[in-house]
């Protein structure tokens, strides 16, 4: 056939040769980006969802979502394997055509057809071809690992303020509301009485092993309070409106101001999901204190008690035939700070209590001692039980606020804190300081009734229901002293400070401050992060080798494709120079191969003829080609001269 009549049919299969590997490189290309561009963007954006309906839809069809994802990383194998095979098989039918020992052309068939060689005298094929079969097995695995959504934590930077109890210009402000209204005003009362109690009573018991939430104001609160006020609107309890009168020192319960908001990220583009649940991290100004009980010793002279004085002002021995009150007994009780309470019990007609049905349990507040700038820091309570409560020998218990740093975590409709930092009060904390003392003498005044004191009760029956010995003299005073440290601890976190929960939300409450906005003056900044759950995918950290099973697999397989399929391309256009055209035959086909040794060009050495046994092993070595100078077949390759072969006659 002449140069004329073969040039346009050689034009032609060269182009179309072309076209084919420009379309493997390019479709590999296309997969390649795809993998990299998708874990790129995890990278870059960290935290990726869909939209809050599919994520619905994910968590409601797990099993589907498998299916899905597995039926996606499938088919991108396929195609990406395909792509090699065909790559390895183009290269392989030019490279034929020079020549090519038969274990080599054995090793690039099986590539071909993506499977390996096992030869133990040539470990170098037989060791690259299980790789390449490894890494094709891999590519599934890649793309699972890499799309497969998982649940994660979405972190989102939030800040906002609250009211900062810890400056002068808190101190004015409490000062002025002192002069004008008193420690506490109207219904505050009561929800100090019993929420100081309530609080108390959580904390105490939590220490034996009883529940210890304690609710207040629609909040849920984890063992005590620790003064912390709800920062997240989830969180903040109760939505009523506090009247004229309800705020500030006068707060008896409603609204609280929250101003708390999302800090805009370096990717505001990529929309935040409600998620299934969200949890809280706030770091938030708090205030505890530090309380130690011990019984008081008479060595101790800066420890003065009496309660000796006491006499009864009125009997009615009528009285004890219709249930009313026989006799009443009035108690002074005084301390060393120049501080005397008074008390009244109930007593029969000679003056005398019930020693099992009753129960007297004075205590006397003190500030002091104080600082080397001599200003007071810290207070002590003065308590001993009488009567039911003996158990409770004469004691003190020194307590020291401190101004703190906390962790609050709010999560499962719930607040719970932990202490970060914490620092002494200042000279400019005395009216703080006044009010939690003065706080303290109230709850400790009205705990006492006629009969019993609800201090006394609690811990009571909080050691009596841990225990099945009998609440006597002979009590362990050790647990005793931790239970009045604790119920002292969780009636000064709720009522004054320790976290002044009360006070900070009297002025955290709706109307405190006009429009809602706390003064710049009186505002304390709060930061924390909002944990959203939710489905999707997450950047892997820089020590994880997840992303490299993800992607090695994938990188490998496309260079070798590249390889092969540039190589290709180089042969194609060296034909189409040289005006020669290559015979079309898939050398991983086993008919194209049978009719090519068919040609009777081939020799090899017979099973049976050769005296070592060894015949397979030599052929290995013997190299072959493509002849093409009559028809296509494969002959014995060793030149002798440009064109001829060794053997050709």
């Amino acid at each position: 056939m002449d140069s004329a009549s073969t040039s346009p049919l050689m034009v032609s299969h060269a182009h179309s040769k072309f076209v084919h590997y420009t379309v493997i490189i390019i479709s590999q290309i296309f997969i390649l980006a795809f993998g990299y561009g998708f874990l790129g963007a995890v990278a870059y954006y960290e935290y990726l969802a869909p939209s809050d309906s599919v994520c619905e839809a994910m968590k409601d069809y797990p099993g589907e979502v498998t299916m899905l994802v597995t039926l996606i990383a499938t088919v991108l194998s396929v195609i990406t394997a395909t792509l090699f095979t065909l790559s390895v098989k183009e290269a392989l039918r030019h490279r034929i055509c020079q020549p090519i020992s038969l274990i080599q052309l054995s090793a690039g068939i099986a590539l071909a057809q993506g499977s390996h060689i096992l030869n133990h005298r040539h470990m170098t094929l037989t060791v690259f071809t299980l790789f390449v079969f490894g890494v094709l097995k891999l590519l599934t695995a890649g793309w699972t690992t890499l799309l497969t959504p998982t649940y994660f934590m979405w972190p989102v930077q939030l800040n906002g303020s609250e009211i900062d109890i810890t400056g002068s210009a808190f101190a004015t402000l409490l000062r002025e509301e002192f002069l004008a209204n008193g420690l506490i005003q109207d219904n505050a009362f009561e929800v100090l009485d019993i929420g100081g109690m309530l609080s108390g009573v959580a904390a105490a018991g939590f220490t034996f092993g009883l529940p210890g939430t304690f609710n207040f104001n629609g909040a849920k609160y984890n063992i005590s309070t620790q003064g912390v006020v709800p920062t997240i609107e989830a969180f903040s309890g109760s939505d009523g409106i506090p009247d004229a009168d309800g705020t500030r020192l006068g707060f008896s319960g409603g609204n609280i101001t929250v101003n708390t908001g999302v800090v805009p990220g370096s990717h505001s583009s990529v929309p935040i999901p409600q998620g299934f649940s969200t949890n809280y991290s706030m770091w938030q100004q708090g205030l505890t204190a530090n309380v130690s009980c011990q019984a008081i010793d008479s060595s101790q002279t800066q420890y003065l008690w009496n309660t000796n004085n006491s006499y009864v002002i009125y009997t009615n021995p009528a009285a004890s035939s219709n249930n009313s009150i026989t006799g009443l007994r009035l108690w002074n009780i005084s301390a060393n700070c120049s501080t005397t309470y008074e008390y009244l019990t109930m007593v029969d007609a000679n003056g005398n209590a019930s020693l099992s049905g009753n129960g007297f349990l004075p205590s006397v507040v003190c500030l002091g001692p104080t600082d080397t700038n001599q200003t007071y820091t810290s207070f002590t309570i003065f308590t001993q039980g009488f009567f039911k409560y003996e158990f409770l020998k004469a004691s003190v218990c020194e307590v020291v606020p401190l101004l703190t740093t906390v962790r609050a975590d709010y999560s499962n409709d719930q607040i719970s804190s932990e202490v970060i930092s914490f620092a002494p009060f200042q000279s400019e904390n005395a009216e703080l300081l006044l009010f939690i003392a003065g706080v303290a003498r109230y709850q400790s005044i009205n705990s006492q009734g006629l009969t019993s004191s609800t201090i006394g009760d609690t811990l009571y029956s909080i050691y009596s229901s841990t225990t099945t010995e009998r609440i006597n003299n002979n009590l362990n005073d050790t647990q005793v002293y931790l239970e009045l440290e604790d119920y002292w601890r969780g009636v000064v976190e709720f009522s004054a400070t320790v976290r002044l929960l009360f006070l900070r939300s009297g002025f955290m409450a709706t109307g405190s401050f006009p429009d809602n906005i706390i003064p710049n003056n009186l505002s304390s900044p709060v930061n924390g992060t909002m944990f959203i759950s939710t489905i999707g995918w997450t950047r892997w950290t820089k020590n994880s080798p997840t992303y490299l099973l993800a992607t090695v697999p994938l990188t490998f397989i496309t260079l070798l494709t590249f390889a092969c399929a540039l190589y290709s391309l180089l042969e194609t256009w060296e034909e189409h120079r040289s005006r020669k055209h290559k015979a079309h035959f898939n050398v991983s086909n086993t008919i194209h191969l049978i009719m090519l040794c068919a040609a009777e060009s081939l020799k090899l050495t017979h099973f049976a003829k050769h005296k070592n046994g060894n015949a397979i092993k030599n052929n290995e070595v013997v190299k072959v080609q493509l002849d093409e100078y009559d028809f296509p077949r494969l002959s014995n390759s060793k030149f002798v001269g440009e064109g001829k072969l060794e053997g050709d006659a």
